[in-house]
């Protein structure tokens, strides 16, 4: 008698469900490998987790795939759940203190009986949940993921922004002007409004894309504009500015 062995190559035309379903052949390979089967993986998805790895941690801190995305909006870890679970808080509770800032801790027993406030807007596309696992897995706090999702961030480019301790909103507007996450965290310790600092040099002519190579220069926004006229510009003017040196002020002259 011959004996059949299943070696768990999934056959082509399994793939080509996966590859129907949205999923690349790449992918399809990797939920299958971790043992999920299409629909599990495809509701995990939906659900806001878009690996099988996390999917995986998230299943094993006892999380489905409709109990998890309140906690993916709340920024929140596998090792979150379990501890909010473990104190006898829902995915909804949890999500809704960890996004207050609380600690997981013992509940009262009248705080058990009083209604729970629901938290609107907890739901993730797949690129804020990408923007999000980036965020974390580079070790920044769940408050300050969310704050740089809630504000429009997508993908890695959110990382160094947020490492660098920049509020998000000033954010996009140093960066939109060309400046690199360590000078923008320069100018806001400086207590420069980047938005302020955007619409100065805007007034005085200078285009935007150009902003961050003249201050970089060493000139201010007036400065900057006259020297455009005459020709001039931002690279090979002047030695750059020292790092760490002071961010030059606005129409002063250096």
């Amino acid at each position: 008698m011959t004996v059949a062995f299943d070696d768990h190559e999934p056959e082509p035309e399994d793939l080509r469900l996966w590859t129907a379903r949205g999923f690349t052949v790449a992918d399809a390979r990797r939920w299958i490998d971790a043992g999920f089967a299409l629909g599990d993986a495809e509701r995990w998805r939906g659900s806001g987790v878009y690996r099988p790895g996390p999917a995986m941690e998230w299943r094993a801190a006892g999380t489905t795939p409709y109990t998890v995305r309140p906690m993916l909006r709340a920024g929140m870890t596998p090792r979150d759940a379990v501890r909010w679970h473990e104190l006898g808080y829902s995915p909804a509770e949890a999500a809704e203190r960890h996004l207050a800032g609380e600690r997981p801790r013992p509940r009262r027993r009248l705080r058990a009986l009083l209604p729970v406030r629901r938290v609107p807007g907890l739901d993730l596309s797949e690129e804020q949940a990408e923007t999000m696992t980036a965020l974390l897995s580079a070790g920044v706090t769940a408050a300050t993921a969310r704050a740089y999702l809630d504000t429009g961030w997508h993908g890695a480019d959110a990382v160094p922004w947020a490492r660098a301790g920049v509020d998000p909103a000033q954010a996009r507007v140093y960066r939109a002007v060309g400046f690199s996450p360590g000078e923008g965290a320069s100018l806001a310790g400086e207590g420069r409004d980047a938005l302020s600092l955007m619409c100065e040099w805007w007034d005085a002519g200078v285009p935007r894309g150009e902003v961050a190579a003249w201050a970089l220069a060493g000139f201010g926004s007036a400065e900057a504009a006259r020297a455009r006229v005459s020709g001039t510009g931002p690279r090979g003017t002047r030695s750059p500015r020292a790092p760490g040196g002071r961010p030059p002020e606005g129409g002063s002259s250096r």
